[in-house]
């Protein structure tokens, strides 16, 4: 099925009297975000003390009920789809779980990754003690694969830990499965963790690039996904692009840039 762009939404700058989300793509069915990094979802009893989350900030802004049709870790930005019924929510579902939605992410990883490859790696379902108190223990491994491709790579002449320098790499990656933590764990499996990973990463790492970068995210965004629209049956193409920080991040290692 040939690609189809359908016009992209011009961002909604009005005063809402709080957040106001930049809106990728909208029809009378969908609505595409970029989600901030650092924004819940929706209401969890992870942190029952935040107030602002993607699904009520959205329902502000648009002034109609929305609901989402996948989900993004915390500290995961990128592109977040939400539609007008639940009934389009679970299609769009359907075609998650289905693998028939394309997605593309963008992250900085520690190390040099010099080629393109393909993580095939299964991974047991992580459990919340308070997030999945309900949900079955001793699931099985979950197959999981993710491809990445090598972007760019940079090397920052100052030691870290055991290492001489600090070495980075842009990479993209496209996940064909959503497990929990799936990118973050992946890119740990191949020894390569996301800056800014507190869960997975690297301390030290995470650490320099604080201290030299003031860089305190996570360096993952969701920079594009393709999907079959429900109504339409046409392909959707929603891009995105990683959030401010990482941009500013990438922006000043751009000098330590190498071939």
């Amino acid at each position: 099925m040939a690609e189809t762009q359908l016009p992209i939404s011009n961002d909604l700058r009005e005063n809402h009297g709080g957040n106001v989300l930049n809106v990728l793509y909208q029809d009378e069915h969908i609505v595409a975000i970029d989600k901030p990094p650092g924004m819940l979802v929706h209401r969890s009893p992870i942190d029952k003390h935040e107030t602002v989350f993607a699904v009520q900030t959205l329902r502000d802004q648009l002034g109609k009920h929305v609901y989402p049709a996948h989900r993004l870790d915390r500290p995961t930005s990128g592109v977040l789809l939400f539609s007008f019924s639940s009934d389009i929510a679970a299609a769009l579902g359907k075609q998650m779980m289905e693998k028939q939605i394309g997605k593309t992410y963008h992250a900085l990883v520690r190390g040099f990754v010099h080629n393109s490859g393909m993580i095939d790696y299964a991974l047991k379902y992580r459990y919340d003690k308070i997030a999945d108190k309900h949900k079955r223990p001793q699931q099985p491994p979950q197959q999981a694969t993710t491809v990445y491709e090598s972007v760019q790579r940079f090397e920052v002449p100052e030691p870290v830990g055991k290492y001489q320098s600090a070495r980075y790499t842009l990479v993209r990656l496209l996940p064909s499965t959503g497990r929990k933590h799936q990118l973050r764990r992946h890119m740990v499996h191949i020894r390569h963790p996301i800056i800014g990973d507190t869960t997975h990463g690297d301390g030290k790492q995470n650490k320099f690039a604080k201290a030299h970068f003031n860089f305190s995210n996570l360096a993952l965004s969701c920079t594009q996904m393709g999907f079959t629209h429900p109504v339409h049956q046409k392909w959707i193409t929603v891009n995105g692009e990683m959030h401010y920080e990482m941009r500013r991040l990438l922006d000043e290692l751009a000098p330590f840039a190498v071939g």
